[in-house]
């Protein structure tokens, strides 16, 4: 990992805004069905990326998180307004008019909900699996607390691809993610979601003060709970009161890391710069998760 100097954005994570009508056509379906996305809400580096290719991680349960991460800019409230009954069905319409093959499905972190928004989120695939029966469909959660009922609901849904984040290393995890956030929690709920003989995936944002050492062990406890999938990409800071980004990592390293990391048995990885745990998804993870079989879901 190299320091940059001043810590000035390097080049390479220079990005184009949303343009083309692929983009536009993305924004006005996902507009007109009144759906978010992490692309907006988190201020995701790929919107115009991902949008042109007619993509786009749709976030679900409201746009107020009840957690205060130090590194994400999604808004915290500590009790955010209910979430709406019809969101599961306009999201499978979204789904549907844009033709997606594959189709990330998340949302914010909801404390304040009983189940922890499990019920929607398998709601939510119900009705893409109606509608678009086609599309593989990856579920980016949040530790619902460690609730194993939580889980259990989500599992019983049958993602093709479960994943949650673990974001950094052991050692700057309490500092980096709220409170309430627990690194072993974390491994434990991909560890459960594994155990349920579902692919899990997981990501991990570089740039805030780890070692490669630190890197690497994260690295092999995602591979000790079974996770078969991972992203890896660049942390920038949303604004001048987040977290500031330590470093900045090159392309190089990146590709460094990808290595290492097929090395240890990830059956698909994502590394770069601009990275997200959802970057590409349909191109990355998609070719590497087993073909949809109905009864092997209903296990």
């Amino acid at each position: 990992m190299t320091r940059t100097p001043g810590l000035r954005k390097p080049p390479w994570l220079k990005v184009r805004l949303p343009a083309g009508s692929d983009a536009v056509r993305t924004a006005t379906v996902l507009r007109s069905l009144r759906l978010r996305t992490v692309c907006r809400e988190a201020r995701c580096p790929n919107t115009g990326e991902c949008w042109a290719a007619g993509t786009a991680t749709i976030m679900i349960l409201g746009d107020r998180c009840t957690r205060a991460c130090r590194f994400c800019a999604v808004e915290t409230h500590a009790l955010p307004p209910p979430p709406d009954p019809d969101e599961p069905r306009r999201v499978a319409e979204g789904v549907a008019a844009l033709g997606l093959r594959y189709a990330v499905i998340t949302s914010v972190t909801r404390d304040d909900l009983p189940d922890g928004g499990a019920g929607c989120f398998a709601e939510t695939l119900r009705e893409l699996r109606r509608r678009s029966p086609a599309t593989q469909v990856e579920l980016l959660i949040p530790d619902f607390g460690g609730d194993t009922g939580a889980l259990e609901v989500v599992a019983g849904a049958a993602p093709d691809v479960v994943g949650h984040n673990l974001e950094t290393a052991r050692r700057l995890s309490s500092a980096i993610r709220d409170p309430r956030t627990d690194y072993d929690r974390s491994l434990r709920v991909l560890e459960y979601l594994g155990g349920r003989g579902l692919e899990t995936k997981s990501a991990l944002l570089l740039g805030l003060g780890e070692t490669p050492g630190e890197v690497e062990e994260a690295l092999r406890d995602l591979r000790r709970v079974g996770v078969l999938h991972v992203a890896m990409g660049q942390y920038l800071a949303p604004t001048a009161g987040h977290v500031p980004v330590a470093e900045y990592v090159t392309p190089e390293a990146f590709d460094a890391w990808a290595a290492r990391a097929r090395a240890l048995g990830f059956h698909s990885v994502a590394a770069g710069p601009r990275v997200r745990s959802s970057y590409l998804a349909g191109e990355v993870t998609g070719p590497a998760i087993r073909p949809w079989a109905p009864a092997s879901r209903a296990s």
